[in-house]
Formats: structure tokens, C-alpha cells, sequence
């Protein structure tokens, strides 16, 4: 039986509390991947997100080349051991919310700017099978090619995010307004594209930009307990 309805979620700072780009920056640092310097440069990419000034392709060409060199095996290796240094830092509020829409029988799905390679493993510690993330290319297109560092078709960004959605659900012979009903949740202006595509937008520990437009839109405003 098909899915009525549809639950999708932004993941740094609406799920989780902290930046999973910064964490995963600060786990190569502390393995001797990546320089200290790091993450003043990632730091700089997200004051960049905030001004609304970001070329995400030059970030996610930034945060992919140091990792080019490796095979596919050993960047599997340090995502497994990245999931288990995030599973405590996961607030057991956010997995309540998850675990809400899962239980009454919803499409769920992560919809995250992040790449894939970072996005994936924290999908897992939410039990959320489907994931929208802006995806890394490979050479030539091949899946077990070598990454190139570059973005493969659009980022999962601002109002790309409306549009990388609907391929997802294209794929699963749906489209949004095939569900009775639909969320997203989100602590991002920039994610207002995709929030007015549904019928249930909800601002979670939302900026300000976002918090005053949910309370002029009358849109529920929460503030998750990051307790984990």
C-alpha cells in the first residue's frame, strides 16, 4: 500500500543540533586527515551560507578534494567509525519526532545540502532509509569510480531542494502533491522553497529570518530539546 503521507527533514541544525560537515571536518582532523587549520576554512564556508553569499560548489569542492586519493573502502571504513562517534550526540527529542512519522506509516526522508558521503551515516542513526543530498560525481558516472569532487547535476540547495525532491519522488512514481498530507521541517530561510511546497512546514530552533516569517505565515514554530 502506497504511502498517504510525507515526512521530510533538513538535517544540520533542525535534527541534530550541531553542523555535520563541521563534525565529519573535526573527525579528519582528529585523525590526522586534514590539517587543524580545516576547521576555520569550513567555519568560513558556513558564515558565507549564513550571509546567503555561498557557492556551495566551491565548497563541497573544498571539503571533497583532500579525499580524493583514497579508495572507496577506506572512506566506507571512516564513515562506519564517523556514524558511531555521532550516535550519542543524536537528542533523543529529534528521534522521538523521526520515530513519530515512521510509526503512523509516513514516506520519510532526509533532505540535506550535505553530501552524501557525511549525510548517509547520520540517515542511518535516524533509522531513515531515504535520503535527498547533494550528490558527489564520479569519473565518468561510473558508481565505483573514483570521486571527482564535483557536484553531480544540482546541489540539494535552497530552491534546488524542491526540485532534487521531485526526482526522488519521480523515481518512486509520486509526486508531493500525490499525499494527503506532507511536512517539512526545517531551521532554515533557505530551505522557504521547499517549506511552501508542502502543506505542513514547520520551523524548528528556526534563524531569525525563519522564525519571523513562520510567525507572520502562521506556521508552527518548535523548539526541539537537544538533550541527548
Amino acid at each position: 500500500m502506497p504511502h498517504k503521507r510525507l515526512a521530510l527533514f533538513d538535517l544540520d541544525l533542525t535534527l541534530t543540533p550541531f553542523d555535520s560537515g563541521m563534525a565529519w571536518t573535526q573527525f579528519l582532523v582528529d585523525k590526522g586527515i586534514l590539517p587543524a587549520e580545516a576547521e576555520a576554512q569550513y567555519l568560513a564556508y558556513c558564515h558565507l551560507y549564513i550571509a546567503g553569499t555561498l557557492d556551495i560548489h566551491a565548497m563541497h569542492r573544498s571539503n571533497m578534494q583532500p579525499l580524493l586519493a583514497y579508495p572507496r573502502d577506506v572512506l566506507a571504513q571512516w564513515t562506519s567509525e564517523f556514524e558511531e562517534r555521532m550516535r550519542p550526540r543524536i537528542p533523543c527529542a529529534s528521534l522521538a519526532l523521526v520515530d513519530e512519522h515512521r510509526a503512523r506509516g509516513d514516506l520519510c526522508a532526509i533532505v540535506t545540502a550535505t553530501t552524501g558521503l557525511i549525510a548517509q551515516p547520520m540517515a542511518r542513526l535516524f533509522g531513515i532509509d531515504h535520503l535527498v543530498s547533494t550528490r558527489t560525481a564520479t569519473v565518468d558516472g561510473v558508481v565505483h569510480a573514483p570521486y571527482t569532487g564535483e557536484i553531480d547535476g544540482e546541489p540539494c540547495y535552497r530552491e534546488h531542494k524542491v526540485s532534487r525532491v521531485a526526482q526522488w519522488l519521480e523515481g518512486l512514481d509520486r509526486s508531493v502533491g500525490d499525499f494527503e498530507a506532507s511536512w517539512f521541517y526545517s531551521d532554515s530561510i533557505g530551505d522557504l522553497p521547499l517549506m511552501q511546497a508542502v502543506t505542513h512546514p514547520v520551523a524548528v530552533c528556526p534563524d531569525e529570518r525563519l522564525r519571523a516569517h513562520a510567525l507572520a505565515a502562521g506556521w508552527p514554530v518548535t523548539e526541539l530539546d537537544r538533550t541527548v
